[in-house]
C-alpha cells in the first residue's frame, strides 16, 4: 500500500514524548472510553427512550466484543508498523463515526453493526496506539513505560459516564449519542496529529538495545492464560457492578455516576501500579493486583453496606486498569520490535473471556435471582489466574541469566 502509506505518513517535526503519550491517551478516551464504554451508562437510557430490550442490549454488547476480538486478530497478524499506523488512524475515524451514528437510527440491526465496528475501533487506542507509542519511546531512547498511556482507560470511563450523566434530562437518547460523537471528535484531533508515523526499520536508531530477555513459549502461554482469567473476572464485575450499586437506596438512579466513580479511581491507578512494579517487578505487582481485584469482587457478596460497596467499586476501577496496563507493558517490553502484535495475542484471550464469561454468569444470575454466584465465579477465575501468574514468575526467575538483577 505505498500510496496509502505516503498519505498517512507525512513527515513532521519530532513531537516529543509528552505529545506522543497524550496522543495515545486521547486515542484511548475516544475509542475505548466513548466508542466502546459509553454504551454501559447509555444502556438504561436506550431501554427507556428507544425501547431497547434486554435481549437486544445483550446482543449489542456481544457484537461489540466480537469487533474488539476482530481488531485484536488484525493487529496480531499485521507485521508492518506502517500498516498498523494506517489502521490506527482508520480506527480513530471509526470511533467518531460509529458513536455518532448510533443516534441516527433506531434499527437494531444497524445498531448491531455499529457496535461491532465501534469494538473494532477500540483496538486502535488499546493496542495500536500503545504499541506505536512504546515503539517510539524505545527507538528514541525514552523509558519504555506505558502507565501514563493507560491512564486514558480510566479517564475515558470517567468522561463517558460524566457526559451521559450531564446530558440526561436535557437531551433524548439519540441526541446524547450525537453529543458523544462530537465529544469524540475533540479527542480525535490530537490523537491524529500527535502520534508520528513509525520510522522505517532501516532508518531506526540502533543505539538503544532492550535489556529485557525474550521469554520462552511456556512463559508466554502462562501469561496468556492468566490474562484470560483476568478477562473473565473483569467482565463479570463490570457487567454487574452498576446494577449491584443501584440496588442500594443511596445509589438508585445514579448508575452513570457510579461509572464515573469507577473511572476516577482507575485513572491514577496506572501511576500507582508502575511504581509498585518498579519496586517489586512486573509479575509480583500483577499478583498483588489480582489479589486486590478478588477483594473488590467478593465485597458486594459479603456485605450490603454502602461503604463496602463503594470500596468495591474503587478497588475494581483501580485494579482492572492496573492489570491491563501492567500486562500489556510487560509483554510489550519483551517484544520491542513489534509490541502491538505481542499485545494483541494476549488481548485475544482477554476478549474471548469477555464473550464466554457473561453468558455463563447470566445463566447463574437468572437461575438464582442474585448476582452472588456470578461474582463467586469471577473470584474463582481470578484465583486460577494468580496460580498461573505465580507459575510464570517462577519460570521467569528460572530463565533469568546468572547474575541478572
Amino acid at each position: 500500500m505505498p500510496g496509502t502509506t505516503s498519505i498517512f505518513a507525512v513527515v513532521r517535526p519530532d513531537p516529543g514524548p509528552v505529545k506522543v503519550i497524550l496522543a495515545g491517551i486521547c486515542a484511548l478516551i475516544l475509542t475505548v472510553g466513548l466508542a466502546r464504554f459509553a454504551y454501559t451508562p447509555m444502556l438504561p437510557v436506550m431501554r427507556e427512550g428507544a425501547g431497547l430490550s434486554d435481549l437486544a442490549g445483550g446482543w449489542l454488547a456481544t457484537f461489540n466484543y466480537l469487533g474488539y476480538i476482530t481488531g485484536a486478530l488484525i493487529a496480531a497478524t499485521t507485521g508492518s508498523l506502517q500498516r498498523k499506523f494506517v489502521l490506527y488512524r482508520i480506527g480513530l475515524v471509526l470511533g467518531v463515526v460509529t458513536t455518532a451514528a448510533m443516534g441516527l437510527t433506531d434499527n437494531v440491526y444497524l445498531w448491531t453493526l455499529l457496535r461491532y465496528f465501534s469494538g473494532l475501533s477500540s483496538t486502535a487506542g488499546l493496542l495500536l496506539a500503545s504499541g506505536l507509542a512504546l515503539n517510539w519511546l524505545i527507538r528514541h531512547e525514552h523509558k519504555p513505560e506505558l502507565g501514563v498511556h493507560f491512564a486514558g482507560l480510566g479517564v475515558g470511563i470517567a468522561v463517558s459516564g460524566a457526559a451521559v450523566g450531564l446530558m440526561i434530562g436535557h437531551f433524548d437518547w439519540a441526541e446524547q449519542w450525537l453529543g458523544l460523537g462530537l465529544l469524540g471528535l475533540l479527542f480525535a484531533v490530537p490523537a491524529w496529529l500527535w502520534l508520528p508515523p513509525p520510522t522505517p526499520v532501516a532508518a531506526q536508531s540502533t543505539g538503544h538495545t532492550p535489556t529485557v530477555p525474550a521469554p520462552d513459549g511456556r512463559w508466554t502461554r502462562l501469561l496468556i492464560a492468566a490474562y484470560f482469567c483476568a478477562g473473565a473476572g473483569y467482565v463479570i464485575s463490570a457487567t454487574f457492578i452498576v446494577a449491584i450499586l443501584e440496588r442500594l437506596p443511596a445509589f438508585a438512579g445514579w448508575g452513570s455516576w457510579v461509572w464515573v466513580l469507577l473511572g476516577v479511581a482507575a485513572a491514577p491507578s496506572t501511576f500507582l501500579w508502575d511504581r509498585i512494579a518498579n519496586l517489586t517487578g512486573g509479575l509480583p505487582a500483577l499478583l498483588l493486583a489480582y489479589a486486590l481485584q478478588i477483594v473488590s469482587i467478593v465485597l458486594p457478596v459479603l456485605s450490603d453496606a454502602t461503604a463496602s460497596n463503594l470500596l468495591a467499586a474503587v478497588l475494581f476501577g483501580n485494579t482492572f486498569v492496573g492489570i491491563v496496563s501492567l500486562t500489556l507493558s510487560i509483554i510489550g517490553r519483551r517484544f520491542p520490535a513489534n509490541p502491538a502484535k505481542a499485545m494483541a495475542r494476549l488481548t485475544i484471550s482477554y476478549g474471548i473471556a469477555q464473550i464466554i464469561a457473561p453468558a455463563i454468569a447470566g445463566y447463574i444470575a437468572t437461575a438464582t435471582g442474585r448476582y452472588d454466584g456470578a461474582l463467586w465465579m469471577a473470584a474463582v477465575a481470578m484465583c486460577i489466574g494468580m496460580l498461573l501468574l505465580y507459575a510464570a514468575h517462577r519460570r521467569e526467575v528460572a530463565l533469568r541469566p546468572t547474575g541478572a538483577g
